[in-house]
């Protein structure tokens, strides 16, 4: 069975390997449908399945930008900073709630369920940013979306499949809250938690609708996935304009450059995900049964 269960995780990961390969060729590729495309080489019959003069500048051109970057560099600390914040919060807010002798635990689960209905919308979370100072500051791509309700109960039904009596015997001993946490059930709770890391992680770093409404006026704190919206979009292109870039001074088709920047930030998550891929599988299966 374990050998049964090694061999797909190896399929899965050379599929993936070759998915990434395929990914790093895809601004050469997209050379290669402009030279099918071209009436020259129509005209002249020279039409090849083979990239015609195939080149990296895309890549080059694409480190060159100082702000691509730099956000290449601010997204990874970003999604870190994010991750282990709203892991923290989601084992606190979810720890409590396995007491049957909380107050008001009832009241509490409705109200925070609640939020996973109602929102209150894009004007008054815009004015709530600017009353609390948060427009154009970093923090308002980690603070307010620190708790994902969804990700909390997960991690409250995997606390429920813990014996009762490991809490309660550690609590005999003289183990605070904090300590039968920290010590017991965190430690029980890696798939999960790992589960949850690869949510919390893949979530902000796709993310990029609050830096685009919040951060107008602070391009610096962009993450890289606003600068690839704006990319494609075609309101920023890649900075070209410093002395040294270009040869014979053509540049790369913006189709190209695009791809390459789609490709560096689609990397990362694509590595991340085959060393997390086991615990994601256990952890939501132990979080959505009881046992």
């Amino acid at each position: 069975m374990k050998r049964n269960q090694d061999s797909a995780t190896n399929i899965i990961l050379v599929v993936i390997f070759i998915f990434i390969i395929a990914l790093c060729l895809f601004p050469m590729l997209n050379i290669l449908a402009r030279s099918l495309s071209s009436q020259n080489a129509i005209a002249t019959g020279k039409v090849s399945f083979f990239p015609v003069d195939p080149t990296l500048d895309s890549y080059r051109y694409v480190f060159v930008d100082k702000s691509f970057s730099r956000s290449m560099i601010w997204t990874p600390i970003l999604t870190v900073i994010c991750t282990i914040i709203s892991l923290a919060i989601t084992a606190l807010c979810a720890f409590p709630l396995i007491y049957t002798s909380l107050r008001g635990k009832t009241i509490i689960n409705i109200l925070i369920i609640l939020t996973m209905y109602f929102n209150a919308g894009i004007i008054p979370n815009y004015v709530l940013m600017k009353d609390l100072s948060l427009l154009d500051n970093p923090l308002v791509l980690i603070l307010p979306g620190c708790l994902s309700v969804f990700n909390m109960i997960i991690l409250k039904s995997f606390f429920y499949s813990i014996p009762d009596s490991l809490r309660e015997s550690a609590e005999i001993d003289g183990a605070n809250p904090f300590t039968v946490l920290i010590k017991i059930y965190l430690p029980l709770s890696l798939p999960v938690i790992a589960t949850l890391s690869l949510f919390y992680a893949v979530g902000r770093w796709n993310g990029f609708s609050d830096a685009l409404m919040y951060l107008t006026s602070a391009p610096d704190w962009h993450p890289i996935q606003l600068k690839l919206y704006h990319l494609i979009q075609g309101s920023q292109s890649i900075d070209t304009t410093r002395e040294g870039i270009g040869i014979g001074g053509v540049l790369p088709p913006q189709e190209g450059m695009r791809a390459a920047a789609v490709m560096f930030a689609t990397l990362p998550i694509l590595i991340l995900y085959p060393w997390l891929q086991r615990f994601f599988i256990k952890g939501v299966t132990l979080a959505a049964v009881k046992e």
